[in-house]
């Protein structure tokens, strides 16, 4: 069985009390933002232990950290701090017991050689090496590029520098294919979100959905990362829930309920 997890900003509770309902709802793990719910800075080590004792009150482990930043690592406004920020956020990570740090990493121009692709890539081999210093691998969201063309792009990083955060949902949304994109990147994926979504052709893209309504075959995607002898958490989330507690107990169920053999 593969872990599953939840993102605590997608219970849209207090971050204590999201932390018991996570326990509550029977999660294996929990998405920390370190952004928007703690921040490295703020984490001082009594801080962590504390923070350590009531996960393990509740039975969960950190199964990933978000790092959400408002610019990818393309945008050279701002972009020392920005680095900065998210090596402190890495070993903050590490500090918590993630394994991983997911975020964004910005547009991808489809000319590999491209002057913009050459710096990103120079940022990202930085991060990559102050994540493996940390002990943990930094992740990059899917989504804003098809997955052939991020398979192409990280395939000129050395082998392990990088890892993916495979979210099919915001695959769907963007109008790329989940399934060819999980086959192109399925080496790398050391993250998934448990987030599902379908093709609006009103409004030109896709919209998210509850886990199971939408149209990532999530029974095919846990059969392919069974086979790949896949480690990680499958994070439950839902950026735009009605009832959230409720939504996320009902991904989680979805989820363990197409895993029963």
């Amino acid at each position: 069985m593969i872990r599953l997890s939840v993102q605590l900003r997608s219970l849209r509770l207090p971050f204590r009390q999201a932390l018991q309902t996570a326990g509550e709802l029977g999660a294996d793990g929990v998405e920390i933002d370190l952004r928007n719910e703690l921040r490295p800075e703020e984490l001082t080590q009594t801080g962590i232990r504390h923070l350590k004792k009531i996960l393990s009150d509740f039975n969960l482990k950190v199964a990933s950290v978000r790092f959400p930043t408002r610019r990818g690592y393309n945008v050279l406004d701002d972009l020392d701090r920005r680095v900065a920020a998210t090596k402190a956020a890495m070993t903050s990570a590490y500090q918590l017991g993630a394994k991983v740090l997911c975020n964004h990493i910005g547009g991808i121009d489809e000319d590999l050689t491209a002057e913009t692709n050459t710096r990103l890539l120079e940022v990202l081999h930085d991060l990559a090496r102050h994540a493996d210093t940390c002990g943990v691998t930094f992740a990059a969201t899917t989504g804003q590029v098809d997955g052939p063309v991020l398979k192409a792009f990280l395939d000129q990083l050395p082998e392990g520098a990088l890892g993916v955060d495979f979210d099919p949902g915001a695959l769907i949304i963007n109008g790329f294919s989940a399934e060819e994109s999980y086959q192109s990147l399925a080496k790398y994926i050391v993250h998934v979100r448990g987030k599902d979504g379908v093709k609006d052709l009103a409004r030109g893209r896709g919209i998210e959905v509850p886990l199971g309504r939408g149209t990532v075959d999530f029974q095919m995607l846990i059969a392919l990362l069974e086979e790949a002898r896949y480690q990680g958490f499958i994070t439950v989330q839902r950026d735009h829930p009605e009832n959230p507690v409720q939504e996320m107990a009902d991904g989680l169920a979805y989820l363990r309920n197409i895993q029963i053999p």
